[in-house]
Order: structure tokens, then C-alpha cells, then sequence
């Protein structure tokens, strides 16, 4: 046995010391649906560890620094880009920490503020919040429906709720490598947990938070000021977006380059009504018009507000129907055990038999769309849903009113049209996937593009030269409209070039003005800014975790290499 392979055995063996022979996988079967994410297919790695208690995270992740490998945190696994899932060109091998089983979640401050484990999933926030009349952050509604808390704030998550911004936290007990190679663990969450970085984890796994710090006071545990920035309608930048310097701060942002054990965070009042619009046009400068109203003339903002083009209408209505019908079915409670049976399955069955098996099933189903969505497609191209508190719908339907005297139109949503509204909206990232799926002779890949637009930029939607015409099967535009992010995607005919479509697209982007990502991540997907790959290299200066996101070397110390094609742009997944 080689130095190198005694060294990889010794690691394994250690590892299932801590957590044990059923909790150290290995084999490609049983590793895959941890290596890929939801668009992109990943790399190997050595081992994936899934610790059962915070105590045996560090002791994971001790065992990890030691032998020296590169350390990729992962929650859910969404991984939208790739940004918790490996690549390849490491010059390490790399070690997966799955934290799903560690799911704690402590209500604090009568449920003014929750302190979450890494595990905790934003479907088990919302339940444990409700009866205490409070709603997280972010609440479910995103193409990935087992979403972390955790994963949310490290990626810079914003979702559709409009008031509340990116997820932003100061206060977080994480653990960071040196300069100098030296492991620390950070306690930041305003409680005196004890000094020794076990002490520390054994209490706050407890929920023994102890004595409250002064620190407390001065540290923000939401994005406070949202709101208010959102509001700003003649700014020449873009409300949220990933490389925002001021909602970078330790875990915020942080995109896997901390181990990150806990955080704090803030929880909001329950909206117990609401009333929903389901509005149409035809016109895009007419909707740019609404949304400056909206933000400028309604008492509060919105509660959220999301976008979809006629044709992503049409690609949700096809091939999102089914995960339309496990959700109401199923409901969100079993999702995520639904998705990992898929998984097992998809491993042992020929490729796409059970996405094809699912869509066939769900033809066989009556429509699952009211008729009057049914209506404002045949008679609009743009749709936006527009959700507001009780005591603004008045105010609101006026405003509509005099805004839709022309040609647009909107009608006002039954509880049961807005709950299928919104559901119908938020599975149009995986139809496209599905798609591809049952296509897979007609299409090359997906390039999916994530964007903030200025909040100031009133010619919003995108239309490209004619040439793109034989290039691409599906233009897929939704988003978070008041916020002004757009999900973008397009899938690609078969023997075109995704890479060189991608370089284009964000081409053009940059001419616009546009920010990218917005909330997904850089992951392997984009080149971070500057001033977020600096700050990733402050988190850690070695490069030992998440090595290679956002262009960066997946090199120690972020060596360059010399070595012919290991240079990685990170192109979209084919």
C-alpha cells in the first residue's frame, strides 16, 4: 500500500471511528445524490460523513484538517449551481460533511428569534414557528423544496418574500481555518457557551444557551433595512444580489468556505390574510409601471410578487404537473423522503425511467389549473402574482384599477387559484429540468442565469437577436419581479454550444447592468466578483474549503495552476 493510500485508509478509518461504519459512504451508488446537485452533475469525493451530533461534526472536521483534504459543508443539497456539490482538478481529495441529521431548531425570545442547527430544513421552521404565531425568512416556494435555513443565509437566499431581502445573520457559531493551518471554533451567537469548542457544541445542541452577551445588542439578525432599500426605485444598482458587500458578514455569504454550526436569526409575525391578484399583460413597460407603484404608492410592500412569461407558463403546465401533484398530494412533509426513494430508484432503474413514469402518470390526471389561469394565458404574455397583507388589498385594488384601464387586466384569487397560482410558479425550475430529462437526443443542456436588475431599469425583459432562434428549444424567464431578480433559463438544442450561449448571455447582462448571481450561489457556475472572492479568501485564506467556487483555484492556498487544462470556467451542466 502507497503512502498516499495508507493515508486515505487511516482517514476513512478515523472517520467511522467518530460516526460510525453506516455513516461513512463510499461507493459512487451510495455517495451519488450527494455529488449532484439539482441542475449539475458533480465530481468525485473520497467519502460522504454524516455526522449525528454537533460534537461529531468537529470531530469530522479535526479528522478532515489533519489529513488535510478539502472539506465541502453540505445541508440539502440543492445546489442550484454546484455550490455544495465537488467538481473536479482538486489537488486534494475531497470529503463531503452531510449535516442533514443534525435538524435542531430552538424558538428564543417567545419566538422573536429561532437558533438553528446546520440540518434544519425551512419546511421544519415554518411548522415549529406557526403555533407560535411567527414565519421564518424565507418561507417554502423555490425549485428545491428541501432547502436548509443554513444553506439559505451562506448563499445569500432571498426568495419571493419582498420585505424581508437576503437572508442575513451576525450571529453564528462557525469554525474557520487560519492562515497558518490552525482550526478554530467561533462562538458569535450572543450566548456564553463555555470556552472548550466541545463544552461549547454540547450545550448549544442542548438548547442551554445560557447567559446572554452585551454583543447581542449590536448585531443584526435580519436584513432589517430591505424594506426600505427595495423601495428605492430610481437606484442605479440592484436591491439584492450575491456579492452585496453589505450583507457579507462571517456565516452570511460564507457559501461553504466556513463550517458553519448554528445561527440566530430572526422570525416575523404570521400573515393570517392575505389577498392575492393574479394580473396579465401584454406589456412590459406597463408592468414596469406597476411595479414603481407598487413600491411607491401602496402603505406597505407587498408580501411577495412573482413573474412568469407565458412560455414558462406552458413549460410548468406540461412538464412540472406532476411535482404540481406530489406536492398538493404528498404534501411538503414527505417531500423530501419522496425525492430520496426517486433518487435510490434512479440509481437502480435505466436512466429517466422514473421522471418519464412520473410524467405519464400525471397526464392521466385532470387539469390541475383554474380556468381563469387559463383564460389570462390565452389573452396575456407576462403574468405576475401579487400578494398583499388584509389591510393593503383595498389600496391595492384601486391601484389595479386605474393601472389596468388599458389593456391588461387582473383578477382577484380564491385561497384555492392563489394557493395553485403560486405552486404552479414555483415548479417552473424543474420542469425544465424534466424536460431535459425526456429529451435528451433534442437537448444539449440547460444554461440557467440567475440576475438582479437595477432598481431603476424600467426595459426589464430580455429579447434576443434572431439567430438564437435554431439555438435554443425553451426561453424560460420567472422571478422575484418587485426585487427585480429573474431566473433565466434556456434550453439548449442538441449540437450547439452551451459554454459560448452562457459567455454570450452574461455579455449582454453586463451591458444591461445587470448583477449575477442573485441569490443561487456562485458555486461552479459563475466567476465571483472581486470583492466576494476576497472575501471568501479571508474565510479561508488556505483554501481548504469548497475549494474552486466562484473561478477560484481549487488549489491549496490557491495556487495557480500550470498544469495544461486545469484551468475551470465552470461552464453550465450539459
Amino acid at each position: 500500500m502507497t503512502a498516499q493510500a495508507d493515508s486515505k485508509a487511516n482517514l476513512l478509518q478515523a472517520l467511522r471511528d467518530i460516526v460510525g461504519g453506516n455513516h461513512v459512504l463510499t461507493s459512487s451508488a451510495a455517495t451519488r445524490r450527494y455529488r449532484n446537485g439539482f441542475r449539475t452533475p458533480g465530481g468525485p469525493a473520497l467519502a460522504v460523513i454524516r455526522p449525528a451530533t454537533l460534537v461529531q461534526q468537529w470531530r469530522v472536521l479535526k479528522a478532515c484538517v489533519e489529513a488535510d483534504v478539502i472539506v465541502l459543508p453540505q445541508a440539502s443539497n440543492t445546489s442550484l449551481t454546484g455550490g455544495s456539490t465537488p467538481a473536479s482538478g482538486y489537488d486534494r481529495d475531497v470529503v463531503i460533511i452531510s449535516t442533514a441529521r443534525l435538524n435542531g431548531i430552538f424558538p428564543i425570545q417567545e419566538g422573536r428569534q429561532v437558533v438553528c442547527l446546520p440540518g434544519a430544513t425551512l419546511h421544519q421552521l415554518e411548522k415549529t414557528l406557526k403555533p407560535l404565531g411567527r414565519e421564518p425568512h424565507s418561507v417554502i416556494g423555490s425549485s428545491c423544496f428541501g432547502a436548509s435555513v443554513i444553506g439559505g443565509l451562506c448563499n445569500n437566499s432571498g426568495g419571493a418574500l419582498v420585505r424581508r431581502g437576503p437572508a442575513y445573520t451576525e450571529m453564528a457559531v462557525f469554525a474557520h481555518v487560519d492562515v497558518d493551518g490552525h482550526l478554530h471554533l467561533i462562538n458569535h451567537l450572543g450566548f456564553e457557551l463555555g470556552d472548550a469548542p466541545e463544552e461549547i457544541l454540547l450545550r448549544l445542541e442542548r438548547g442551554d444557551f445560557g447567559i446572554q452577551t452585551p454583543a447581542t445588542l449590536a448585531r443584526a439578525a435580519s436584513d432589517s433595512e430591505y424594506a426600505t432599500h427595495v423601495r428605492n426605485v430610481d437606484a442605479d444598482t440592484p436591491a439584492r444580489f450575491n456579492a452585496d458587500p453589505r450583507r457579507l458578514f462571517e456565516a452570511a455569504g460564507s457559501a461553504g468556505k466556513l463550517m458553519v454550526f448554528a445561527v440566530r436569526l430572526d422570525t416575523f409575525a404570521l400573515e393570517h390574510e392575505s389577498q392575492t391578484f393574479y394580473i396579465g399583460s401584454n406589456d412590459t413597460r406597463a408592468l414596469a409601471d406597476l411595479r414603481r407603484r407598487l413600491l411607491t404608492q401602496i402603505g406597505a410592500v407587498p408580501i411577495a410578487a412573482e413573474y412568469l412569461h407565458r412560455d414558462a407558463f406552458d413549460l410548468a403546465d406540461c412538464y412540472g404537473k406532476d411535482q404540481f401533484l406530489t406536492i398538493r398530494f404528498v404534501g411538503t412533509d414527505r417531500l423530501p423522503e419522496f425525492f430520496a426513494l426517486k433518487s435510490h430508484f434512479d440509481d437502480l432503474l435505466p436512466r429517466n425511467l422514473i421522471d418519464r413514469l412520473l410524467y405519464g402518470l400525471s397526464r392521466l390526471f385532470p387539469d390541475h389549473l383554474p380556468p381563469r389561469m387559463r383564460q389570462w394565458r390565452s389573452r396575456y404574455e407576462h403574468h405576475l402574482l401579487l400578494k398583499v397583507s388584509h389591510s393593503e388589498a383595498a389600496e391595492t385594488q384601486s391601484l389595479l384599477d386605474e393601472w389596468s384601464a388599458g389593456e391588461a387586466g387582473y383578477f382577484t384569487c380564491t385561497p384555492d387559484e392563489a394557493a395553485r397560482a403560486f405552486l404552479h410558479r414555483f415548479v417552473i425550475a424543474g420542469a425544465a429540468v424534466r424536460y431535459q430529462a425526456l429529451h435528451p437526443r433534442a437537448v444539449e443542456g440547460i444554461v440557467a442565469l440567475d440576475i438582479a436588475l437595477r432598481r431603476n431599469d424600467r426595459d426589464w425583459f430580455e429579447h434576443l437577436p434572431a439567430e438564437y432562434d435554431s439555438k435554443l428549444l425553451h426561453r424560460i424567464y420567472y422571478g422575484h419581479f418587485l426585487c427585480h431578480v429573474l431566473h433565466q433559463d434556456y434550453v439548449v438544442a442538441r449540437g450547439q454550444n452551451c459554454a459560448a450561449i452562457k459567455h454570450d448571455m452574461l455579455l449582454r447582462l453586463d451591458e444591461r447592468g445587470a448583477r449575477y448571481p442573485a441569490e443561487h450561489n456562485v458555486g461552479n457556475h459563475y466567476v465571483a466578483e472581486d470583492a466576494l472572492a476576497e472575501f471568501y479568501r479571508q474565510l479561508d485564506p488556505q483554501n481548504r474549503f469548497n475549494a474552486g467556487i466562484g473561478g477560484a483555484s481549487r488549489l491549496k492556498n490557491y495556487a495557480e495552476c500550470h498544469t495544461a487544462g486545469c484551468e475551470h470556467h465552470h461552464e453550465p451542466a450539459n
